[in-house]
């Protein structure tokens, strides 16, 4: 572990000039982002409660560049398109500039994750600007994801507008006896009085006395219109308006995230595992935007993707960065950000109850910030 890949040039590019080689629309824009608020950190923000969750996102968004969510740990989450849950963290990582990443994992055959990814009461791909993978069933649901994210990407500039409209017909379209007037039937002669039905008072078998008439008309419309914002069209208006400055709006592309090691003791994540893992990510270029890993896994001249770390924590203010953190006895293994991003090369820290447990959440995550960035900062050459 923590190989470093024989020093491969992403190890000492800075994250601009690796933007500017980014083939990922959305590699693209958060490299960029990076390099715009100087931070490489992640949040999992792994509470129960949605009110914590928007909560948390706008304090600690400031600081970060990805706010990690797991959507079925949380309680009160609202499903609606244009009000949810799902719209007001889209609002508040286009105020704060962040992408949001939905930690769902996928591992199920094709048809399955593709089901589990665009439809659903949850509809992740509407929120969520990236999502991650389990290769355990093979490259088939990596193939499966990027062919439903390209179907809602082909869809998504585009909203479909319904109007309808239910109204009593207008005394035009009917003669003085009540019965409407077919313009196409106007030539007829009129028929026979001999012919004419018998008078509305008359009590036939079945109409119990009753006139005829057309009580209403109800007409339903539906058409395309395009949708020239990159911003998602179901979000809710308020602070819609607020853009993180500096930077546009995100792409509408999605990212994949393949989960290539993990940090959690005795994991069977093993070399060939891994191994299978960068070989779909170089099959999938346009939609895998790089590894959960605990190093980079860029080893041939031409790779170039990001690797996010979970499994990062510093020992409490004051004490040795580089010091010994313990595990949480759950067989979470810990690394500093200094040994992460300094000596293993991963690109962007994940921390959750490191910042979450914190007497300070919005302090504590400047100090994750700040440590990370000075990582990156030595281990591209650049003082601090």
């Amino acid at each position: 572990m923590c190989a470093t890949r024989d020093r491969h040039p992403t190890l000492k590019a800075s994250f601009a000039e690796r933007a500017n080689n980014a083939s990922h629309p959305l590699a693209n824009y958060l490299l960029r982002l990076m390099e715009l608020k100087k931070s490489n950190l992640c949040l999992s923000a792994d509470v129960t409660s949605a009110r914590e969750l928007l909560t948390l996102a706008d304090r600690i968004g400031p600081s970060i560049v990805v706010l990690k969510t797991h959507y079925d740990l949380v309680a009160g989450w609202d499903y609606h398109p244009q009000t949810g849950t799902g719209a007001k963290l889209g609002a508040l990582a286009r105020k704060h500039g962040f992408l949001i990443f939905e930690d769902r994992k996928f591992g199920d055959i094709g048809s399955t994750v593709q089901l589990q990814y665009t439809a659903g009461t949850a509809r992740i791909i509407d929120w969520a600007h990236i999502v991650n993978v389990n290769m355990v069933p093979g490259k088939a649901a990596v193939t499966a994801l990027q062919q439903a994210a390209a179907r809602w990407r082909s869809r998504v500039n585009y909203e479909v507008r319904t109007s309808v409209s239910v109204g009593t017909p207008v005394s035009d379209s009917f003669d003085e006896n009540g019965e409407e007037v077919d313009e196409q039937s106007t030539l007829a002669p009129p028929p026979a009085s001999k012919d004419l039905p018998p008078p509305s008072s008359y009590r036939g078998e079945n109409n119990n006395g009753r006139k005829g008439s057309i009580v209403s008309i109800t007409t339903l419309t539906q058409s395309f219109e395009p949708v020239d914002s990159p911003r998602f069209a179901n979000s809710i208006a308020e602070g819609d308006e607020l853009v993180y400055a500096g930077i546009e709006e995100p792409p509408w592309e999605r990212g994949l995230l393949i989960l290539a090691q993990m940090s959690s003791e005795g994991n069977f994540m093993t070399k060939e595992y891994t191994q299978a893992c960068v070989e779909a990510a170089r099959e999938h270029k346009d939609f895998v935007m790089g590894f959960i890993s605990q190093e980079t896994l860029n080893s041939q001249p031409a790779d170039a993707f990001i690797s996010m770390t979970p499994g990062c924590q510093l020992p409490p203010e004051g004490d040795e960065e580089d010091g010994e953190v313990a595990g949480d006895g759950l067989g979470q293994q810990y690394n500093t950000p200094s040994k992460l991003v300094g000596l293993c090369g991963s690109d962007i820290i994940i921390v959750g109850r490191g910042i979450l447990k914190a007497a300070s959440p919005q302090v504590e995550a400047e100090r994750y910030r700040r440590k990370a960035w000075k990582a990156y900062l030595n281990r591209i050459g650049q003082q601090t």
